[in-house]
C-alpha cells in the first residue's frame, strides 16, 4: 500500500495527481518533471516522477538529486535565523558587521552618496536593499553573466567577481528601504543571497556545506541534500540534469561555485515540514514571524527572477492572485519559493498542503505560478 493510501478519497487524489504530473511532463522542452504532495500531518503522501533525468535516456526518479537553484535561499535563510537564534547574527545589523569594509565600500553608490554600510542583513533577505542582480546587470560587453554563462561555456564565480560586477555597473534600483516602512521597494537579486552566504561563512568560519550539515541536514536527515562540488557530492554521481531549451547544460564550476543545492522532493517536503512547525528552531513562532510582513515585487521581465504579483517576506515568497482575476474561484494562497529551472517548495496553508517538484528547465521559471493554482483547485473538492 502506498504511503497515505488510507487517507479519503486517496485513489482519486492519486488519479488526479497523475494525470497533473503527465500534463507537467508534456510541456514543451521539459524532458523531466517531479511533484510530491503531502498534508502537513502526513496523513496523505504522494510523490511521481516522469520523463528522463538525462540526454542518454535515463529515467526520472524521485531518488534522483535535482537541481533545486532558487528553492535554496529557502536553506540560507534558515541558516541566518538560526544563527541569530544563536546569538551570533542579528539581522537589523549593518553588513560591515560581518563583512569586510573594503569588500563592501562602493557597492551601493547613488552619486555622490555611498549607501554601502546603511544596507542590513534584514534587506537582503527580504530584497530590500536596492542591489542589482548580478546575474543579469549588463556588463561593458554589453552581455550578463547569466548570458555569457549560457552561451560561452563554465567558469567559477568568485565572491570578489559579483562583488566586481555590481560596482562596474553601478546601477542601484533604489537606497535600502526604510526599516519602519509599512510598504517598501522590493527587487529580487541574487546579490542579496550569495552576500547573505558570504556572512554565514565568515560568522561560522564553515564551508556552507557544513553549516548546512549540522544545522539543517543533519537534525532532519536530509541525506540527498547537498552543495555541487563538495565531498558529499560525490555520493551522488547520478543526478538530473538541467536544460536550457534543448541544450543540457554542463556547467559544473558555475554551479558549484554558486552555491544552489540539489536534492530530491522527498527530503524538501520533510525540510518545508520543519520550517512551518517550527522544528528547526527553539521555539515554534519563527515560521510565523517572517511571513507576517509582506511587500509586493513590481513588473519584471528579469530572466531569472519572479515579479507581480509575487510578494516576498524575509527569505519566503507568497503567491496569490488578486481576486478581481480570480473572482469566482480564489486560488489558494502558497508560501515558500521558486527556482529559475522550475523548481518549488511550498506550503498552502488553507489546505494544509506541502508541495515539492522541479521540470529542470531553464526557461520555465513561471511554471510553477501557472501549475500550482490549477493543481490546488483540483485537488480541494477531495480535502475535507
Amino acid at each position: 500500500m502506498a504511503p497515505g493510501a488510507s487517507y479519503p478519497k486517496y485513489d482519486e487524489i492519486a488519479r488526479v495527481l497523475e494525470k497533473y504530473l503527465k500534463r507537467l511532463a508534456a510541456r514543451r522542452n521539459v524532458n523531466q518533471a517531479v511533484l510530491a504532495v503531502e498534508t502537513l500531518d502526513g496523513s496523505l503522501r504522494w510523490l511521481g516522477a516522469e520523463g528522463m533525468a538525462r540526454s542518454d535516456g535515463t529515467p526520472m526518479k524521485l531518488d534522483l538529486p535535482f537541481w533545486i537553484a532558487s528553492v535554496t535561499k529557502l536553506f540560507i535563510a534558515a541558516a541566518i535565523f538560526k544563527l541569530q537564534e544563536l546569538g551570533q547574527i542579528s539581522i537589523g545589523d549593518s553588513i560591515v558587521t560581518y563583512l569586510p569594509e573594503n569588500l563592501i565600500r562602493g557597492l551601493h553608490r547613488v552619486g555622490p552618496v555611498d549607501y554601502s554600510e546603511k544596507i542590513t542583513v534584514r534587506h537582503l533577505l527580504e530584497h530590500s536593499s536596492g542591489l542589482p542582480d548580478y546575474l543579469e546587470v549588463s556588463r561593458k560587453n554589453g552581455r550578463s553573466l547569466f548570458q555569457e554563462l549560457l552561451e560561452e561555456g563554465d567558469r567559477w564565480v568568485s565572491l570578489e567577481d559579483i562583488i566586481d560586477i555590481i560596482k562596474e555597473a553601478n546601477s542601484p534600483l533604489f537606497p535600502p528601504q526604510p526599516a519602519e516602512a509599512r510598504r517598501k521597494k522590493v527587487r529580487y537579486s541574487d546579490t542579496n543571497y550569495q552576500l547573505l552566504i558570504a556572512i554565514i561563512e565568515r560568522v561560522t568560519r564553515q564551508p556552507l556545506q557544513q553549516v548546512f550539515e549540522d544545522m539543517i541536514f543533519k537534525p532532519l536527515e536530509l541525506k540527498q541534500t547537498f552543495l555541487p562540488g563538495t565531498d558529499k557530492a560525490r555520493n551522488f554521481p547520478d543526478v538530473a540534469s538541467v536544460w536550457y531549451r534543448d541544450k543540457e547544460l554542463h556547467i559544473p564550476e558555475a554551479m558549484a561555485s554558486l552555491k544552489d543545492l540539489y536534492s530530491t522532493a522527498g527530503d524538501l517536503v520533510v525540510f518545508m515540514r520543519a520550517l512551518v512547525q517550527g522544528k528547526l528552531f527553539s521555539g515554534p513562532t519563527n515560521f510565523d514571524l517572517r511571513i507576517q510582513n509582506w511587500n509586493r515585487f513590481g513588473f519584471s521581465l528579469s530572466p531569472v527572477g519572479p515579479g507581480w504579483p509575487i510578494e516576498y517576506g524575509l527569505g519566503f515568497m507568497r503567491f496569490r492572485l488578486p481576486r478581481l482575476m480570480t473572482p469566482f474561484r480564489p486560488v489558494p494562497e502558497i508560501i515558500g519559493h521558486t527556482g529559475v529551472c522550475g523548481s518549488w517548495l511550498f506550503y498552502c496553508p488553507g489546505l494544509e498542503l506541502l508541495l515539492a517538484g522541479t521540470v529542470g528547465q531553464l526557461t520555465a521559471g513561471p511554471v510553477p505560478f501557472r501549475f500550482l493554482p490549477r493543481l490546488l483547485n483540483a485537488l480541494r473538492p477531495y480535502l475535507g
